[in-house]
């Protein structure tokens, strides 16, 4: 898989192999330049949430860099604690109107439960909250649906009942966290995985023996951890504000041995 690839979603859609993710990032003149740099890089996918804050500022920078707006990639997420229908249409129609683009092509539920409330049930809300991710679909303003740090058995919900299947499922994926289960699962029902915090928040930067392994490469460490993502048949969503960062971290033409896979699969 190449950085100028793409991976298929299960309803045709094409979406770039590499996002820039923007958690984090703030709103106004960091995000804005941010992610014009991105753009600037190569970068065709830009991922983005209302939480984050910054949808305004992502739509802007889109908007003003001179690309066509079909040759860019755009996700949003529907707030973590929005768990009705009514409230999932309002917020929905928010996004559209802070990031002002026309449409965006990847919609997902940012968590299956609320932030203050990680791991609990909240099945029955989400089917109500899907029914409007479905009528978003069919209106036109996004191209594609799908959920994000969904587990199992959250995600099996939303399949016995949807009419429009989820076609991507975003969660924390890294070297030392490979959520096997939950990939494995993804990978028999044609729902494509996303992959955040690639670099662990760079809590994984410092690793020797993932440096050893770049040395070989004549890559940096991020480099390799974002490769990782991608041969583990996921897509990577690397973040940076660094100009220099933003362009390495896209630079993955290359391929990790089985043998280093192996081995990174092994670290904790």
């Amino acid at each position: 898989m190449k950085n100028t690839g793409f991976f298929t979603l299960a309803n045709g859609v094409n979406i770039p192999a590499i996002g820039f993710g923007t958690w984090q990032i703030p709103s106004g003149d960091v995000a804005y330049n941010s992610v014009r740099e991105a753009i600037k890089a190569g970068y065709r996918h830009i991922d983005t949430a209302q939480a984050y804050g910054n949808e305004a500022s992502v739509g802007k920078a889109i908007l003003d860099s001179g690309i066509d707006r079909s040759e860019i990639f755009v996700t949003s997420k529907l707030p973590a604690e929005i768990k009705s229908y009514e409230q999932a249409v309002r917020r929905a129609e928010f996004t559209m109107k802070k990031i002002g683009l026309g449409y965006i092509d990847l919609y997902l539920i940012h968590a299956p439960w609320p932030w203050s409330e990680i791991g609990a049930d909240y099945a029955r809300e989400n089917i109500e909250v899907w029914k409007a991710m479905e009528e978003f679909c069919e209106s036109g303003k996004t191209r594609s649906i799908g959920i994000s740090n969904f587990n199992v058995r959250d995600t099996e919900a939303i399949l016995e009942t949807c009419r429009i299947r989820p076609t991507v499922n975003q969660i924390k994926l890294h070297i030392g966290h490979p959520q096997e289960e939950i990939t494995a699962f993804c990978r028999r029902n044609n729902i494509l995985v996303e992959g955040y915090s690639p670099l662990a928040t760079g809590r994984i930067l410092g690793n020797g023996e993932i440096a050893r392994i770049a040395g070989k490469y004549g890559k940096t460490v991020a480099q390799v951890s974002v490769r990782y993502v991608l041969q583990k048949g996921a897509l990577p969503l690397p973040k940076s504000v660094h100009p220099e960062y933003i362009k390495q971290n896209f630079d993955v033409n290359f391929e990790i041995s089985g043998e280093d896979m192996v081995r990174l699969d092994s670290l904790k």
